[in-house]
């Protein structure tokens, strides 16, 4: 089995003035098709500047991160977009989602910019609607849904394009605990229903618990790496 991630000595500074913040230092990880993976540790640890730098949203110093067998620093601007608009979901604390645009809108905008026919689109927005159970709130604008609810909208919208990846930064922080244990059942739902990679950079010890292998960055470093079931150890065994 392939690795959908992959990172070799990836490394971050931070520059500001006379000040350099070692953010990441030398972090080798792998990570296989179909994990549901946290990324704990506490605040300053890594966890989101390792998350930027898989995605691309952020620039590497030194090191490897290679995604579905592609090495990202080698990419220009225009095919590193395009690589995680076909590859990459994001789900956001801050949902970002779009006002103007109602929940199937936002849903559909990354099919939109994949020249998905309109009526395709459609299909499969009403199909991923129901999966995060909001049928029937297709139209109703973010100001209209609970923080829940935009949250779902979220997670629908990142998985629409069927992504080998959904990198998720503290989705459950803005909500309340019964809403969030809810939201981490269906994205664990997904993740074995579809196969898709998840990983988390988290706090929330629900979200570690659910996991199948648990991370700790300490001060820019891999502290520990736990198979936590046998689901986990048998993709270990696949690689061996």
């Amino acid at each position: 089995m392939d690795y959908v991630i992959e990172t070799e000595s990836l490394s971050k500074i931070y520059i500001s003035g006379e000040i350099e913040v070692n953010a990441l230092k030398s972090v080798d990880l792998k990570i296989k098709k179909g994990e549901f993976i946290a990324i704990a540790g506490p605040s300053g640890s890594g966890k989101t500047t390792f998350l930027n730098l898989i995605s691309g949203l952020d620039s590497i110093n030194s090191g490897i991160a290679r995604l579905a067998g592609k090495d990202i620093s080698l990419m220009t601007k225009k095919e590193l977009s395009d690589f995680r608009r076909d590859h990459i979901g994001f789900i956001f604390q801050a949902y970002n989602l779009i006002p103007v645009l109602t929940a199937a809108e936002n849903i559909e905008y990354i099919m939109l910019l994949q020249n998905i026919s309109p009526a395709r689109r459609r299909e499969r927005t009403l199909k991923v609607l129901q999966d995060v159970d909001l049928s029937g709130k297709e139209n109703r604008f973010p100001s209209q849904l609970s923080g829940g609810q935009q949250q779902r909208v979220a997670i629908a919208r990142a998985i629409v394009s069927n992504p080998d990846i959904i990198l998720a930064d503290e989705p459950t922080a803005n909500l309340d605990s019964e809403t969030g244990s809810s939201l981490l059942d269906l994205m664990h739902t997904l993740n074995r229903k579809r196969g898709i990679t998840f990983v988390f950079a988290t706090h929330d010890p629900k979200i570690m618990d659910k996991s199948d292998r648990l991370i700790i960055f300490k001060d820019g470093k891999v502290d520990s790496d736990i198979i936590k079931n046998d689901r986990a150890q048998n993709l270990k065994n696949e690689s061996n």
